[in-house]
């Protein structure tokens, strides 16, 4: 394994009832508190009516943040760091799924910077020597792990640009993970966020180095975990069960546990990120469409490593398989996965009609620090073809 250093500063509680039995004493130190939230559906669920009225019987001064987008926008976070400076906000409560997590995290930071924080922390990776506003999150849906990670991804609008990074100390100070809030989840979202879990570990444990390590044995461990638990979920939509493998296996798919000693590819995310700038599909299908092709262009220099995967996640036997055969038969099985739970498997499915758009968002693609296989352009805009 690489040297790593592993931070996790978030307060987890897990379970049904949490958000009854805890919200009040987490809250406790802060008397300006904004409520952020998507697009009505935390209304329509009555989470929203829930959590405001514990605010409220905590005489909080509550500010709204309603609205927030799937891939949140930079101007969104603009909107959420004016409403902070001027209700001298002292905490933020995020309600929802990964986005309106992001873009909570993402105010958070730019509320306690001077300057174009675009610039200082998105463009580039900067340094944070200030105290971001403290964030709380209250996940209704699984499958981006934002609640205990300090990522923050947002779209530049004018720049047609999405990118986050992560930062420690934008981790949420604490995350209410209750399973029961997922059962109101349509199932087709169900669906999306857990091939977003499995897309996250697959980034971390298809990466260098090869050799065995813990990290990997838990990565394969919580694939299979996804797997078996969205089967179940689809069968029994109100399998508590299964939907609370799905929401912690969501956690800790983006926590950095497995990332530990790990150089990360995430190349197919970053590319999904420009597609989905360019057209505004959704992440988690966007990566369903793309991770299959992509990792049919990378296997082959990765040979041990993928025949493992298709042995220990999928549990193909090797006999009688060269290792180039089993390594393709593993990306094959996840392709098969993706059709049997209902995800779209062209890039056509998710509204995309401008091929022309394709040359344009694969020059807008950049390297990833963590893959030792590096693709070019022209094979992005190759891949984006085979997934029309």
């Amino acid at each position: 394994m690489n040297n790593f250093i592993y931070e996790a500063n978030t307060k987890i509680i897990f379970g049904r009832g949490c958000v009854k039995e805890f919200l009040a004493c987490l809250v406790s130190g802060s008397d300006n508190i904004m409520l952020a939230y998507g697009q009505d559906s935390a209304k329509r669920n009555g989470i929203y009516d829930e959590v405001l009225n514990i605010l409220m019987k905590e005489g909080k001064h509550v500010t709204e943040y309603p609205g927030i987008m799937p891939n949140p926008t930079y101007r969104k976070v603009l909107e959420g760091v004016k409403a902070v400076r001027e209700n001298q906000v002292e905490m933020i409560l995020g309600v929802g799924g990964g986005s309106v997590m992001d873009c909570c995290k993402a105010v958070s930071l730019a509320a306690g910077c001077e300057g174009d924080a675009w610039e200082n922390f998105w463009e580039r990776r900067g340094i944070i020597d200030f105290q971001p506003i403290p964030v709380g999150v209250i996940a209704t849906t699984s499958g981006t792990g934002s609640a205990c990670s300090g990522a923050a991804v947002i779209t530049n609008e004018e720049q047609r640009v999405k990118t986050g990074h992560d930062y420690p100390k934008c981790n949420p100070v604490f995350a209410l993970l209750d399973p029961a809030y997922t059962l109101s989840v349509p199932v087709g979202q169900m669906i999306s966020g857990a091939a977003a879990s499995l897309s996250y570990i697959m980034e971390s444990y298809l990466s260098e180095p090869d050799e065995q390590s813990v990290s990997d044995e838990m990565a394969e461990a919580l694939m299979r975990s996804v797997i078996n638990n969205l089967r179940q979920a689809v069968r029994e939509p109100h399998d508590h069960t299964a939907r609370s493998n799905l929401m912690w296996t969501s956690v800790l798919a983006q926590s950095r546990l497995i990332k530990l000693g790990k150089k990360c590819d995430f190349t197919c995310r970053l590319m999904e990120h420009q597609l989905s700038a360019y057209t505004g599909c959704g992440h988690s299908q966007g990566m369903a469409v793309l991770h299959p092709a992509y990792c049919r262009h990378i296997y082959r220099g990765r040979l041990a490593r993928f025949a493992r995967f298709a042995g220990n996640v999928w549990m193909i036997p090797g006999e009688g398989r060269s290792e180039e055969e089993l390594a393709a038969a593993g990306i094959d099985a996840l392709e098969d996965f993706i059709r049997e739970a209902g995800l779209p498997s062209k890039l056509r499915e998710l509204g995309i009609k401008d091929q022309r758009l394709f040359k344009k968002i694969a020059d807008s693609c950049y390297d990833c620090p963590g893959t030792e296989q590096k693709i070019g352009t022209e094979e992005i805009l190759e891949i984006f073809r085979e997934c029309y």
